[in-house]
């Protein structure tokens, strides 16, 4: 449970970081909502990576760069499905605010990416 409550945690700062830095370059950027959003995911998938590591999973027995791989490995797959979710509201739904398709599209990626983390990246072996 405390894994879950902790995954949580670095999820809620994932997602701060994900709508503050959207919003930021929306707002003072003409990147526009696709390529921002882009950026965002980047920053949110390296802050999530450090808390998890140090909080919520602790280290793997793997090397750094072999847990670094399988992070962003499943963090890019999460990220895809999170991106194409994000991209799918914002076309078809052209009043949707961003920040709202971010909101919608990170909901629906949190279950696999708890279970890509925890099965894939920090179990042990």
């Amino acid at each position: 449970m405390k894994k879950l409550l902790r995954f949580g945690i670095a999820g809620g700062l994932g997602f701060l970081i994900d709508a503050g830095v959207l919003a930021l370059l929306l707002r003072i950027t003409p990147l526009g909502p696709f390529l921002a959003r882009l950026i965002a995911i980047a920053l949110a998938m390296a802050t999530t990576w450090i808390f998890n590591r140090t909080f919520t999973f602790d280290r793997s027995e793997h090397s750094l760069a072999v847990e670094g791989f399988r992070y962003g490995s499943v963090g890019v797959t999460v990220a895809l499905v999170n991106y194409g979710l994000y991209s799918a509201v914002l076309l078809t739904l052209p009043d949707v605010q961003p920040i709202a398709a971010m909101v919608l599209a990170t909901a629906a990626s949190i279950v696999l990416s708890f279970f890509g983390y925890s099965r894939f990246v920090f179990r042990a072996e």
